[in-house]
């Protein structure tokens, strides 16, 4: 009997030639073609990756997810509160900087408190929690919501960008951080909406008043520059 290997990482797939000649004599090539599209996909490692058009259509809903949040009242509140995981959130009413970015990506799927947990469990040294925070271990209640920890999550699992004064540089959907002054860090998206009196795409973001839609991008010095697609997307 003929067969056939194929390897997706470090899963092999055995197919028989007869397998194959019986699939098309019961007139069932449309679902042969349709599992190969499939498997096509999930061998690439990711379809974002590989696809400019579904990265342009995920980056529509994650800019949409950004803007509808600036419809919503949030109280700004920093401190240290207990949450289920995964999809863990502090109450809706509440937040900082960095659970407007929670939410957006959460309205499109994924899931950043466990994607950077996950990450962290597996490399815990690599994050400033040990020197900045002097934590012992990964803590899934907040280690998500501190602008340090994405910086070096977007840096391990997205694309990192140059940082520029040019504001043709950043795209809708990037992720933007910042330091405020002393240290304090801050974060943003851009989204596709420009300013009347500028050609800068402007950025949702909370840095105090709830989530708003404003021209801040080159308010404060900027600290990093980023693109997430999300897990299985481009390393």
């Amino acid at each position: 009997m003929t067969t056939r290997q194929f390897y997706c990482g470090s899963l092999l797939a055995v197919v028989t030639i007869p397998t194959m000649l019986a699939a098309l004599k019961s007139r069932t090539i449309l679902l042969v073609l349709s599992v190969s599209s499939v498997w096509t996909i999930t061998c690439s490692g990711s379809a974002q990756a590989s696809s400019p058009v579904l990265r342009q259509q995920f980056t529509k809903r994650l800019v949409a997810a950004a803007i509808e949040r600036t419809r919503h009242s949030v109280r700004y509140a920093s401190a240290y509160v207990r949450i289920p995981y995964p999809n863990g959130d502090v109450p809706a009413d509440t937040g900082v900087c960095s659970d407007e970015i929670i939410r957006s990506y959460r309205a499109t799927g994924i899931d950043l408190q466990k994607e950077v947990h996950e990450d962290m469990l597996r490399n815990f040294a690599a994050y400033p929690s040990q020197k900045r925070w002097r934590l012992g271990h990964p803590d899934p209640n907040i280690d998500h919501r501190r602008v340090p920890n994405l910086m070096v999550f977007f840096q391990r699992k997205g694309e990192t960008l140059p940082v520029t004064n040019r504001a043709a540089d950043y795209a809708p959907g990037d992720l933007v951080t910042w330091d405020l002054g002393a240290g304090v860090p801050h974060i943003g998206i851009v989204v596709d909406q420009k300013a009347r009196w500028s050609d800068r795409y402007m950025v949702v973001h909370n840095i105090g008043a709830g989530p708003k839609l404003e021209d801040v991008l080159f308010n404060w010095k900027i600290t990093g520059h980023y693109r997430y697609f999300g897990p299985g997307g481009p390393q």
